[in-house]
């Protein structure tokens, strides 16, 4: 995300959640197992103890942790680096770190429970909800935008288009700001809807001619999912995905309510607060806070068949976008590398949104997971993904920007 003025903008480990009782009868230790196996049938690979141990103890994995925790030690770190990372192979964490501070002022430490604003990366989350709502046919992805807004004044866009970024939409990042006079409290998603309705910002290009990259498609679309499910868009998140995954430390961001316990505080590169601006009010594009380690389920969910259908998973991984030759395109909800050799894509997502930094990335060949998130302005943590995608087998050149 970038806006065109002062501020600069874009954007679980494999377990079980077991229920713990401190009265400890027999009864409801038999239910928290039953309740545990249940949900590793929807986060994680369903590996044995011994396949993990198999995996933690291979020559290659100590070697890797070996490569890892020196770059780790002497670049990232470096770099300034504050915040989490995760490296796993099937689900299994090899490399996990915490560094700095969930806030700068009061000099809390960021841990495993630490919730950051993820970005772009939300836009995994949105696209997978409409997707959810697809499969259960709530929608259409050949929907157009008027059966969800009647006086939408944009014709000839459907649902898939904003999730592959061809909707050639104007950017409410860019047109808000000469629109919205008074900029003191909070823009919600009906507001800019509203604005595009009233004013009609221009088109950047027609419906499905040019993949272009625009937050307006994932605003639209967290309104669609409100619109679809009759649930505010942090409720049908909260029901549909964080709490059944036990993504404990995810959800949904809203900037009039008091701070998540570890919720991270956004810092400039100086270790300086910055505060939000008053586009913090829009979801969909951005706006969910999560864990590295609930990231990690979120990323074994997806491979476990149990979240979304592989017909589902094929067309989220299918690349939309051929007016430009390379290997870099998008699908729906997610950025990807495509290489002649299907088997060796690349699914993820970046992020930047104020001081936030976050890096997504899942080496689908191998199901390896890579999972930075930082809360102070810090570019070395998009530069860190090419080392380390060598170290891991997966480098070929390319590296991905910001977002």
């Amino acid at each position: 995300m970038k806006r065109l003025k002062a501020v600069s903008i874009i954007l679980s480990i494999t377990g079980i959640a077991i229920i713990s009782s401190c009265q400890g009868n027999a009864a409801r230790n038999k239910a928290s197992r039953k309740q545990a196996i249940s949900d590793s049938t929807l986060y994680t690979l369903n590996l044995t103890a011994a396949q993990k141990e198999a995996i933690l103890k291979a020559p290659r994995t100590m070697q890797l942790q070996q490569e890892l925790s020196s770059f780790y030690s002497n670049k990232l770190l470096r770099s300034g680096f504050n915040g989490a990372i995760i490296v796993a192979k099937k689900g299994v964490i090899i490399f996990e770190q915490y560094h700095g501070f969930e806030n700068y002022r009061t000099k809390s430490p960021v841990m495993d429970s630490s919730s950051f604003q993820l970005a772009s990366i939300s836009k995994t989350f949105t696209g997978a909800a409409v997707l959810w709502l697809a499969e259960k046919q709530k929608l259409s992805l050949e929907d157009s935008l008027q059966k969800f807004f009647p006086h939408f004044p944009y014709k000839g866009i459907k649902v898939r288009m904003l999730l592959n970024h061809r909707s050639g939409l104007p950017n409410y990042l860019y047109f808000c700001d000469s629109l919205v006079k008074d900029q003191s409290g909070f823009l919600t998603n009906d507001e800019v809807i509203r604005l595009m309705e009233q004013h009609k910002p221009r088109i950047q290009h027609l419906p499905d001619t040019h993949f272009q990259y625009c937050n307006t498609n994932y605003l639209l679309l967290a309104s669609i999912i409100e619109k679809v499910s009759g649930q505010k868009y942090a409720d049908f998140m909260q029901q549909t995905f964080f709490r059944p995954l036990h993504m404990v430390n995810t959800f949904v961001y809203d900037p009039t309510s008091s701070p998540h316990p570890h919720q991270t505080q956004s810092h400039k590169y100086n270790g300086q607060a910055e505060p939000d601006t008053y586009f913090d009010g829009v979801m969909g594009d951005k706006g969910i806070y999560s864990s590295a380690r609930d990231m990690l389920k979120w990323d074994q969910a997806l491979y476990s068949g149990h979240l979304l259908d592989s017909a589902t998973l094929k067309a989220a991984y299918t690349p939309y976008s051929h007016e430009k030759a390379g290997i870099r395109n998008y699908g729906l909800g997610w950025r990807l590398m495509v290489y002649p050799d299907s088997t060796r894509n690349i699914v993820y997502h970046n992020g930047w949104w104020h001081g936030n930094n976050t890096v997504f990335y899942r080496f689908v060949e191998d199901t390896t997971t890579l999972i930075i998130l930082g809360n102070k302005y810090n570019r070395g943590i998009y530069q860190a993904v090419k080392p380390i995608r060598e170290m891991l087998g997966h480098d070929d050149g390319e590296e991905a920007g910001a977002e």
